[in-house]
């Protein structure tokens, strides 16, 4: 019983280890610094569903919309094709900012990115609703399907 007690331990250490180390790769910059960075050429991933980010999204010259998530009728789940989608549209050394509603989304899909490869990623720490505190500009899409959306273009 002992062993197997050991094991178990050894084995929900490693699991935190894991965790940890991607999540401390995360670099998790305020809205400020965001803006700044999307000012100068990086890309603007919303991680959010595509029902909140056509209520409104950051304004942004280069912009996509790919959900990292989905709220299902068990609850959130993620998204199974997140990183193909984001491969699909952005290169392993572009410049990404991501953001979600809060942050939290966003940090999680930073890690992904960062672990799948992606050199400079960094989180928008306080997301969407802390860019609408700091009265930043906005874009409200209108007419818009269920797809990823680029530069206001749906995919």
């Amino acid at each position: 019983m002992g062993f197997y007690l050991g094991l178990i331990s050894c084995g929900l250490f490693l699991l935190l280890l894991i965790n940890y180390s991607s999540e401390a790769e995360v670099v998790t910059v305020d809205v400020k610094a965001a803006k700044g960075l999307l000012e100068s050429g990086y890309v603007y991933v919303d991680v959010r569903m595509v029902e909140e980010f056509k209520k409104g999204h950051v304004h942004a010259e280069k912009i996509f919309n790919v959900p990292y998530m989905f709220k299902t009728p068990v609850g959130w789940l993620k998204n199974p094709k997140f990183l193909k989608e984001i491969s699909a549209v952005c290169k392993e050394d572009d410049h990404l900012v991501v953001g979600c509603q809060s942050g939290g989304r966003s940090r999680h899909a930073t890690a992904d990115l960062l672990s799948a490869g992606f050199k400079d990623v960094s989180n928008m720490g306080g997301g969407y609703l802390a860019w609408m505190d700091n009265k930043y500009p906005l874009k409200v899409e209108e007419n818009v399907g269920r797809g990823f959306i680029c530069c206001n273009k749906e995919f």
